[in-house]
């Protein structure tokens, strides 16, 4: 089992965005910790973790789109599979009880999202500060790039 806990590594330096992602831990650690047990008590954790990341990607998602972002974006493409993969594996468990794929989720939840963070989150916070951008209203002091970006928005990534 990997375990995830909140710790500075994760933080962005962007308040709303780190408050999410500290919640997303938080649930992830909460299903982590089902783990061990019977079906029913991860199945309900992993369904608020599951409800939460709806929309914890929606959000991160309505900010690319008003920064300047294209609609079909890696980020926002990376946001859809996951959250794909998280929901068939509670249709699989709640439907099938089949709670295999679910327990395996966990782990690799635990995996991917520091790398998640600290890559195409930690541009799209970057992007973000360069717009002066306002998560409270959804406006940008600074003009977003002419050219959509396609990328996750950092520099090294297009």
């Amino acid at each position: 089992m990997t375990a995830l806990t909140w710790n500075e590594s994760l933080a962005l330096n962007n308040a709303q965005m780190d408050r999410t992602h500290e919640e997303f831990v938080g649930l992830l650690a909460a299903c982590a910790a089902a783990l061990p047990g019977p079906d029913a008590p991860l199945l309900q954790a992993f369904e608020l973790l599951t409800l939460h990341t709806v929309e914890h990607f929606a959000q991160e998602d309505r900010w690319m789109a008003a920064t300047g972002f294209a609609p079909d974006n890696c980020h926002a493409n990376q946001h859809q599979a996951v959250l794909a993969v998280m929901q068939e594996c509670v249709n699989r468990a709640r439907n099938g009880g089949d709670s295999e794929p679910l327990r395996l989720a966990v782990d690799e939840l635990a995996l991917w999202f520091p790398q998640h963070a600290q890559s195409m989150d930690a541009a799209l916070a970057e992007h973000l500060a360069s717009l002066d951008f306002d998560p409270a209203t959804g406006q940008c002091a600074r003009n977003a790039p002419a050219d959509a970006l396609t990328g996750c928005g950092g520099s090294q990534c297009s």
